[in-house]
């Protein structure tokens, strides 16, 4: 589906943004893992790689049905089969273009005395997946990948899980929860040692479910337990916000409020980069919901100064550097991101592609080993262009927002990429008043 996305005079509107991608995979996961209850989860992103998710809890014999509120919003209705109560899948399990789903999984089906194979699109069979194959082959799996235990299709064909003590290599929430739900099943006390802090959704939602899940610093320990089902109310996810909160602040006559976003501190680190960068950007209406902090986020046309990124902020905003290397573009000054060679390996090589896109668009911009160079320039005028997000959802929507911000506008030849992980996303793009082709 090709969209050029055209400048926009101005941009106003309040917006509510759609349901965390990270915790609605857990939800789903973990009840489907807990006590036989039926539970719903509201505000669900019904986006590609979510509904991977399901359709994969579904072939393990779980319960799972669809139903729509009154506002024909998704409500997910799980009837768990507790942590052993798995079966045989009849045929090979599709986790479409999610590495979420295929890493959270693999800890789930790890040690089963039962065959499973997982496998996804051309893009997530090239993903790196030693990563978690290595600690849960050291619990006791037996797992098997293509080209020497590196890539996906996967298959699990048994084992017996032990305890294992952990260092892992880098920042990354989808190992520790692959290695987490794992090891609750496993003999023994396992202990997990970050690097650094990186998002904790997992760990919040298991306590809350009752299981035995600790944490001491950068040490987190998990002892075999059982869990309790739960309602979940999604909170709305960051790294969707993320996308307005830069074309607020980079538009030249903008006011935006996005409603009822998820600001965990294991999350919100772009909120802390934007205020470094003097960006226009209010938290209002703190609350809680089932554990997780939520507040609305309002924004405004702001004049951008240049910033360092690196070191333990990079894993608590790494999905939004993307959008992020287009702010900075506008901003007074040079800024460095560094320590994000993670962006390599994501849906696409995000350093590569970012900086070739903002290169065409006629910005200063250099791409490193782990990050990029960005010369901004608060009078920029993107250039026109076609581009391809090589399939990548977030990539797609940076190159919207750009769009928005440009001289003559930008067309993006993959635009149904968006709906990965914001399905309603070129429907609120056009209530904000932008043009769209």
């Amino acid at each position: 589906m090709s969209v050029t996305v055209l400048k926009s005079n101005q941009l106003r509107g309040e917006i509510n943004i759609p349901g965390d991608k990270s915790i609605s995979h857990r939800a789903v996961i973990f009840n489907s893992m807990a006590s036989s209850k039926k539970i719903s989860i509201r505000n669900f992103l019904p986006g590609e790689d979510c509904y991977s998710t399901v359709n994969i809890m579904r072939e393990l014999g779980v319960d799972i049905k669809i139903e729509n509120d009154k506002n024909s919003k998704p409500i997910i209705i799980v009837n768990g089969v507790g942590l052993h109560g798995f079966h045989e899948p009849a045929s090979i399990l599709n986790c479409g273009n999610s590495g979420t789903t295929t890493r959270l999984i693999s800890g789930a089906l790890a040690g089963r005395d039962f065959i499973s194979i997982l496998s996804g699109d051309k893009s997530l069979n090239s993903r790196p997946m030693a990563r978690i194959i290595q600690p849960l082959s050291e619990m006791g799996a037996r797992i098997f990948g293509r080209e020497n235990n590196r890539f996906a299709p996967l298959i699990f064909a048994g084992g017996l899980l032990d305890s294992i003590n952990y260092k892992m290599p880098v920042a990354s929430a989808q190992i520790k929860s692959c290695i987490i739900i794992a090891a609750l099943r496993a003999k023994g006390i396992t202990k997990i040692s970050q690097t650094a802090i990186s998002r904790d959704h997992s760990e919040r939602m298991l306590l809350a479910m009752g299981a035995k899940v600790t944490q001491d610093k950068l040490d987190i320990y998990i002892e075999p337990s059982d869990m309790d089902s739960i309602d979940v109310e999604v909170p709305g996810d960051i790294s969707s916000a993320a996308f307005w909160m830069i074309a607020g602040i980079c538009h030249p006559d903008s006011e935006l409020l996005l409603k009822n976003v998820g600001i965990n501190k294991t999350r919100s680190g772009i909120i802390t980069i934007l205020k470094n960068m003097n960006a226009k950007i209010e938290i209002l209406n703190k609350k809680d919901v089932a554990g997780e902090p939520i507040a609305d986020i309002y924004v405004r046309t702001s004049d951008l100064r240049s910033t360092e990124i690196s070191g333990d902020i990079i894993p608590l905003l790494i999905d939004e550097i993307p959008i992020i290397a287009l702010a900075a573009s506008f901003a007074e000054g040079v800024t460095e991101i560094k320590n994000a060679e993670e962006l390599r390996v994501k849906e696409s090589d995000r350093i590569t592609t970012t900086v070739n896109f903002l290169k065409s668009c006629g910005v200063e911009i250099l791409p490193t080993k782990d990050g990029m160079i960005i010369n901004g320039n608060p009078d920029l005028s993107l250039k026109y262009g076609s581009f391809s997000s090589e399939m990548d959802h977030r990539i797609t929507m940076t190159m919207a927002v750009a769009g928005l911000l440009s001289s003559n506008g930008v067309n993006i030849i993959d635009g149904e990429t968006a709906n990965v992980s914001y399905p309603n996303f070129w429907k609120e793009l056009s209530n904000l008043g932008a043009k769209i082709e």
